[in-house]
């Protein structure tokens, strides 16, 4: 373990064998993961809400947004191939079952990072300084007790597609992709918990953007802790990172794969964010993600990809997957 992650990992489990609330961020190759508890001054400059444990005040969203401007320029299509071609042929060469490649897109708006925090509707949500944004619909790990559970969201459609949920769930690749991630999420637990097993398969969850509603396909898996856990929330999260949701499975190799294929840094985006009260602890996968790059904003998105996946439908859903979680709110799109 890098001296980062055990420093890291070292002060969670502190806090919670005491009990003591804090907040936490891991970027997706844990090398800068951050820390604090609740009367840590640095939250001056970060505003979270993760459904529900928030520093923000209930009155801030009372000025509707009137029109706004949001536009995305991703990358040609060309050029996804040539990463989509490079993972297939990892994928047919048996180096991976499963691998979710991302791209950087770069976007433009007239709202600030801190407009798209107060405004976006998801159940978490983080703005960092003037860094990034995060609006994420999807729980990593959450813990009531010494119960655990994770919830893997795998497979999108546009819910405007004619009977969209039974294409979504009837769909051979998508089955085979979420069968992928539910094995290696039920393995990921069994590495912290005694006993792993299957609440829910494939349920549809429905997500609101600026432009359309979305139909994503979860499911969730659960486990018991052991009597010795004894809070020990930094040992776990080090564990089951990076989140199986974002990289695919077997995950040593496609770690590789991905690295070779996207050749960017992901940074925060696909890392975790999340909380402990002083009784629960509960995180969300850094997806639906906006960088501030130098003052130009990129908005990081992707999916999976198996050997039967099409690539101008992955192309799709990478687009689709860049948006603003406002609803019931005017917008000018040009």
């Amino acid at each position: 373990m890098e001296d980062q992650a055990r420093d890291f990992a070292e002060r969670l489990n502190e806090w919670g064998k005491s009990k003591t609330p804090f907040l936490f961020l891991v970027d997706y190759r844990i090398e800068k993961p951050l820390a604090w508890t609740l009367d840590d001054n640095a939250l001056t400059n970060i505003r979270f809400d993760l459904n529900g444990f928030s520093n923000v005040g209930k009155d801030e969203k009372q000025t509707a947004l009137s029109d706004f401007a949001f536009h995305k320029k991703p990358i040609s299509f060309t050029d996804y191939v040539v990463k989509f071609d490079r993972v297939v042929s990892n994928l047919k060469a048996g180096n991976s079952f499963l691998v979710n490649l991302s791209v950087p897109t770069n976007i433009t708006t007239d709202l600030t990072l801190e407009e798209i925090f107060i405004h976006s509707e998801a159940p978490y949500r983080f703005l960092y300084k003037n860094e990034f944004v995060c609006f994420s619909p999807e729980i990593f790990v959450r813990i009531n007790g010494n119960r655990i559970a994770s919830f893997p969201m795998k497979g999108t459609i546009d819910a405007s597609v004619p009977n969209a949920a039974h294409v979504i769930l009837s769909d051979a690749k998508e089955a085979a992709e979420h069968a992928t991630i539910v094995d290696l999420i039920r393995n990921d637990l069994s590495m912290v918990a005694d006993k792993v097993w299957v609440e829910k398969y494939r349920y549809i969850d429905h997500i609101q953007t600026n432009d359309k509603t979305l139909l994503q396909v979860s499911s969730e898996i659960a486990g018991i802790l052991p009597d010795d856990f004894d809070g020990k929330f930094g040992d776990l999260l080090v564990q089951m990172l990076p989140a199986g949701s974002i990289t695919g499975a077997p995950k040593p190799s496609t770690l590789k794969i991905i690295e070779e294929a996207e050749n960017y840094d992901r940074g925060y985006y696909t890392g975790v964010m999340g909380y402990f009260d002083g009784e629960n602890f509960e995180s969300a996968v850094m997806i639906r993600f906006i960088e501030n790059q130098d003052g130009k904003l990129v908005f990081k998105s992707g999916g999976g990809i198996t050997a039967q996946s099409n690539a101008e439908k992955e192309y799709q859903e990478l687009i689709d997957k860049v948006y603003l979680p406002f609803a019931h709110v005017p917008q000018v799109m040009f």
